[in-house]
């Protein structure tokens, strides 16, 4: 369980990155008074939290209602979990996000968009929601999942309440290189998705 546990952290750590998150954040907030820039901050985990749980508990009866194995899935995600993997080494990721946050104007609340969806919460972290959820096996397993979600979110939170001292702190060159690393991490995370995906659906590949 402390496996399951750790592995979806990481797994969700790595994509939803909330260093990475804390320069947009203090970015687009920038001139907003303090207690504004609180409020949109738990309001945007708040609402990208939701999203993930949404996907996490519906996604597999979704999957099933339009005829999807399970294997299918984890291979597609495997495969999306990998180009962002590769976005992050590269550090195309990071362009995205800037490109999105200079579209926003400083006065308007970004706690929706762009924050919530789709720079916390995008496609990556909610095909890995449903991923790490078809993958669990009993109830515990779903819970323990859902409890690294929750981690990852509260962390998330606490480094967009943190995110001017934390910036200065870290500096543009310390947070590239964490993110090539995480990148590099996600990548290997995404092969096993991939694996597993293949094993299931070709057993004579086990």
């Amino acid at each position: 369980m402390i496996e399951l546990f750790g592995s979806a952290l990481v797994t969700f750590l790595v994509i939803i990155d909330p260093p990475g998150c804390a320069p947009i954040f203090a970015s687009l907030t920038r001139g907003a008074s303090v207690a504004h820039r609180r409020t949109m901050a738990i309001r945007s985990v708040l609402i990208a939290w939701s999203v993930l749980m949404f996907f996490a508990l519906l996604g597999r009866p979704m999957l099933q209602a339009l005829g999807i194995s399970l294997a299918s899935f984890r291979i597609a995600g495997g495969i999306m979990l990998f180009m962002i993997a590769l976005d992050m080494v590269f550090e195309r990721r990071t362009e995205r996000r800037n490109s999105r946050a200079n579209s926003v104007d400083e006065d308007d609340d970004i706690s929706v968009f762009p924050m919530a969806i789709p720079m916390i919460t995008g496609p990556g972290s909610i095909a890995s929601a449903m991923l790490w959820v078809s993958r669990a096996e009993t109830p515990i397993h779903v819970a323990i999942v859902l409890a690294a979600i929750t981690v990852v979110m509260l962390i998330t939170m606490a480094t967009l309440l943190a995110s001017g001292p934390l910036m200065r702190l870290i500096g543009e060159k310390i947070e590239a290189m964490i993110t090539r690393i995480l990148g590099v991490i996600l990548a290997a995370l995404a092969a096993q998705f991939i694996v597993d995906g293949l094993r299931q659906s070709f057993p004579v590949l086990g």
